[in-house]
């Protein structure tokens, strides 16, 4: 394990804080306490993620150490970190859903960036990706303001929570097979704790569109045979033991679809706004 780096300033609220962040240490918006339980194996994680609310699922997911790879890892990149971050302290920790408690909209990516939320300790936030996401929704009047710089940049989103199927930066960006699943229970128990507001999922990319199609199933929906497939702009309707929900796929916001033009600014505004229209029948 790699030991916690001298203390330094939070860019935004000061302090002094290690990296990786110490729960309970005065992080915004770091809902783990000293006291948090903390899961060391897949067990542990089924077993913790059977939470009684969002904000104790969050926290607990948000000191989860059951995958050894990714927990290395996210704190390495942590404690080198990238040189233009060096005066900074990184977060070095799973990264939570964030947004909107009671959200209708759930957006759902791949895993944090390693100098991105898992520097910042927020979804998305920190990197070219999160700037396209946080910039739409805040041309929908979704989000308070269009950068997502930092946790602690003020930043509030309203009928809309974004959340990673893999909470730890992982090395090149590819999770295993066995880290996507020992993770899974604290994707399921976060949507099933939104269903009885979500209206619908939009999933940024085929991992994402296959993991929330997975925890659906765990959940009681019935997932059409064959699975559907992603696309961008793809739709399935889906009835969940808390009603209808709608999924849509959209093309990741990676540098490699944004630079070449697969997915515009209004590519991605249209698949939001699809979002905002209730599915059939009500959500």
């Amino acid at each position: 394990m790699t030991s916690a780096s001298t203390p330094l300033p939070h860019p935004i609220i000061g302090g002094s804080f290690t990296s990786p962040v110490a729960a309970g240490s005065g992080w915004p918006d770091d809902q783990a306490e000293t006291t948090t339980e903390v899961a060391t194996t897949p067990a542990e994680v089924a077993q913790l993620a059977a939470a009684a609310s969002l904000a104790e699922a969050t926290a607990r997911s948000s000191v989860c150490r059951a995958c050894p790879r990714l927990v290395a890892w996210r704190e390495d990149v942590a404690v080198t970190k990238r040189a233009s971050f060096a005066d900074q302290p990184y977060w070095g920790r799973p990264v939570t859903g964030w947004g909107d408690p009671a959200a209708a909209i759930l957006v759902l990516g791949l895993a944090p960036a390693a100098n991105g939320g898992n520097r910042t300790g927020r979804v998305f936030t920190g990197d070219r990706s999160g700037d396209w996401v946080f910039a739409a929704l805040h041309r929908l009047g979704l989000a308070s303001q269009p950068i997502s710089e930092h946790a602690g940049d003020g930043l509030a989103l309203t009928g809309v929570r974004i959340v990673a199927a893999v909470r730890c930066a992982p090395p090149a960006n590819k999770p295993t097979t066995a880290e996507r699943d020992t993770c899974a229970p604290w994707l399921d128990r976060e949507i099933q704790l939104l269903l009885p507001t979500l209206s619908t999922l939009v999933a940024l990319g085929g991992f994402a569109w296959s993991a929330v199609l997975a925890t659906l199933r765990r959940l009681g929906t019935q997932v059409p045979r064959p699975v559907p497939r992603f696309g961008h702009g793809a739709e399935v309707d889906l009835d969940t033991p808390e009603g209808r929900l709608r999924l849509l796929g959209c093309y990741h916001p990676s540098q490699q679809n944004t630079f070449t033009g697969r997915l515009t600014e209004d590519m991605l505004d249209d698949i939001l706004r699809r979002a905002m229209a209730a599915p059939p029948d009500g959500g």
